[in-house]
């Protein structure tokens, strides 16, 4: 387990996301590659494959079973280790946000940002 946090209102958006899709395996893939008007940017996707190299981001127990909801990559991993993930509504937009302590610049959406 690593020190990602994904907060209450994140948890809550991707377990709606993995109900409306009818298929309980899908969690939410967060992967870090190089891009966007900053150098790197974030990528969010919906997955139900393992992959080698695959960490757990967050996991809860739903009547005694473990729910996966996140998943990254090892080399994701070593530019949003202490992050904290959040699903974040506002007038007019909805998205997850990364609040990242590693980053030392971020663009204006929020997509992207430099280490």
């Amino acid at each position: 387990m690593n020190n990602i946090e994904l907060t209450e209102s994140a948890k809550n958006r991707i377990l709606e996301i993995k109900n409306n899709t009818n298929n309980p395996q899908k969690f939410l893939r967060l992967t870090v590659k190089s891009g966007g008007c900053s150098g790197f940017q974030y990528i969010f996707e919906l997955d139900d494959k393992n992959l080698a190299d695959d960490l757990i981001i967050c996991e809860e127990n739903k009547s005694g079973e473990m729910n996966l909801i996140a998943k990254t990559d090892t080399v994701s991993l070593q530019f949003i280790e202490g992050a904290k993930i959040d699903f974040v509504e506002e007038l007019g937009a909805s998205y997850f946000k990364v609040v990242n302590p590693n980053a030392t610049a971020n663009c204006g959406c929020g997509s992207s940002f430099a280490v």
